[in-house]
């Protein structure tokens, strides 16, 4: 599946600023945007890509937008060399250190969408909902690093998003034993996937420093993807409380 958007799309004509989004549950950061939306007069492309202008996270003030997309087309063929768009309708190599970092966060969106499986039900509801959340925020992240460059009027990943990973762990952290030694990955199998989904964010965060070496990058995108790693281990571990035993690294104990 190639998703490559064209150089050139078609913009909205400007409206009057909408009523402010709903709130679906108490909390600025779960403020969720909704019928807020219309589409261009004519089609963007013989793609099939339609721009959707929705109302941001939090949506306030209400005058501030961001950009998404709509496909009705999947199958373009316009990746057939190895080449992709972004964001802005530049190409790159499918192999460049943009859309490799780009992969890596797809990958540990699906990695915790897989653990979003092992935590559903009345039990795992909070943790659910959290996953919920971080899953939108790194559709975010990529689309801050589809576009290059640290300004604009482009969606950009906030402060904020990090500061309420920060908040999740302490809350998580505050109902566990302090550590003893390092944890070793496995217990349930929502722990399992939940350290699984940890090493992938890890990576992600990787190809990320590696891209920030080269090009400007947002430096709350490698925020988020520390704390994000730092917020799965923890979850792990509550995840495994009072289900298992905490698997314990015992230096030395295999010699």
């Amino acid at each position: 599946m190639d998703t490559d958007m064209p150089r050139t799309v078609d913009r909205p004509t400007k409206r009057a600023a909408p009523e402010p989004c709903r709130p679906d549950r108490a909390g600025p950061e779960r403020l969720q945007p909704f019928g807020f939306s219309h589409f261009p007069r004519r089609r963007a492309s013989s793609l099939g890509l339609k721009m959707l202008w929705v109302a941001g996270p939090g949506a306030a003030p209400p005058d501030r937008w961001t950009r998404m997309v709509k496909l009705d087309v999947i199958t373009t063929r316009g990746g057939d060399a190895g080449e992709t768009s972004l964001g802005d309708g530049a190409r790159l190599r499918k192999d460049a250190a943009r859309i490799e970092a780009i992969g890596e966060v797809d990958e540990a969106n699906a990695a915790i969408g897989l653990l979003r499986l092992h935590v559903a039900g009345p039990d795992g509801r909070l943790a659910d909902e959290s996953l919920a959340r971080i899953q939108n925020d790194l559709f975010d992240l990529g689309a801050d690093l589809c576009v290059p460059g640290l300004g604009g009027d482009r969606l950009r990943l906030a402060a904020a998003q990090s500061a309420r990973l920060e908040a999740e762990i302490a809350a998580m952290n505050a109902a566990l034993p302090p550590l003893r030694s390092f944890v070793l990955p496995g217990g349930t199998p929502a722990a399992a996937h939940a350290h699984l989904a940890r090493t992938v964010v890890r990576r992600a965060e990787r190809r990320v420093v590696r891209l920030a070496a080269e090009e400007a990058v947002n430096p709350a995108v490698l925020h988020y993807l520390n704390r994000l790693s730092d917020h799965l281990f923890v979850l792990s571990r509550l995840l495994n409380a009072g289900e298992a035993t905490e698997l314990l690294w015992q230096p030395g104990a295999t010699r």
